[in-house]
């Protein structure tokens, strides 16, 4: 599958990152803005997928379209509809029909996760298949040191990559990090296929998690928590803020839980123990805090 990459600086380093000029994922639309004037801005767009598992339909994702085979194994996989060690043979994407099918060499469980459905909070009316606490109780993610200046060397990092989300914002980016180098940058319009697109990363390039960081611009939900420790990374950071029964979930696995992270600020509410706090927070700017938005949504 191919990759993007930056030659810039900021985003040097980068084994994936936002093609903000890609011109399938934005159109241009005119407007008016508060005086009247007539202003042009660019828009995301928003394009049905249709997952398949197999010859069963499984699903149709809102999605802005870039790396559908990642979002379609990421997608299944955070489901428990792929398990460990399940041999996918093939990844077929069709342009024309917005469809992905994966295939599998051995029948799976698909028609029991399809019996029951939670909603949950995802933006884009986000769906989970099954009991979302299935797999949890065993699950035990390995401690994992976090150190301050990793938080601060990935933010400035990240916050200053070129991306929709500064070029044209209604998005969400999730990365994938090690210690103080952001690899892989994924965004959509719910911040859960943005997750799902790094899951699906990780599962084609066979990644290691347990040495991994995972940064989102959303907002740290029971199923953004969940689906970071089913993907077995130790640690979660976001500019937004908490849900009590994501850090309930944090505290129960044992997954480091970051958020408000801007500027020197930032809380944790799960992993204090593993937080090493290194910085030296003099050389650090602040952001000025946004009227309205403490620890919302970003």
């Amino acid at each position: 599958m191919p990759t993007q990459t930056h030659d810039d600086g900021e985003s040097s380093g980068f084994l994936i990152a936002p093609d903000p000029a890609a011109p399938r994922l934005t159109r241009a639309v005119k407007g008016h803005d508060q005086t009247g004037a007539e202003i042009e801005i660019r828009v995301v767009e928003e394009r049905p997928l249709t997952i398949f598992l197999n010859a069963r339909e499984i699903v149709t994702a809102m999605t802005i379209g870039d790396y559908p085979e990642y979002l379609a194994l990421g997608f299944l996989r955070n489901q428990g509809m792929l398990k460990n060690g399940e041999e996918v043979t093939g990844v077929e994407y069709d342009e024309e029909l917005e469809t992905v099918v994966v295939r599998t060499a051995q029948e799976t469980n698909y028609e029991e996760k399809l019996q029951k459905k939670t909603r949950t909070s995802g933006c884009a009316v986000g769906t989970v298949f099954g009991d979302m606490m299935e797999g949890l109780e065993e699950t035990v993610l390995p401690t994992a040191e976090l150190r301050t200046s990793w938080l601060y060397a990935l933010s400035h990092k990240i916050n200053r990559t070129p991306s929709l989300y500064l070029d044209a914002g209604a998005i969400h980016g999730t990365v994938l990090c090690q210690k103080d180098r952001p690899l892989v940058y994924m965004e959509d319009v719910g911040r859960h296929n943005a997750v799902d697109k790094i899951a699906g990363w990780m599962v084609s390039e066979g990644a290691r998690a347990e040495d991994k960081i995972l940064y989102t611009t959303g907002r740290l939900t029971s199923e953004m928590v969940i689906k970071t420790a089913l993907m077995g990374i130790p640690v979660l950071a976001s500019r937004s803020g908490f849900t009590a029964w994501g850090v309930e979930i944090a505290q129960q696995v044992g997954l480091t839980l970051i958020g408000r992270l801007r500027g020197q600020r930032f809380v944790c509410l799960s992993g204090e123990d593993r937080l090493v706090r290194d910085a030296d927070v003099s050389g650090v700017a602040e952001e000025p805090r946004r009227a309205g938005r403490k620890g919302g949504a970003a």
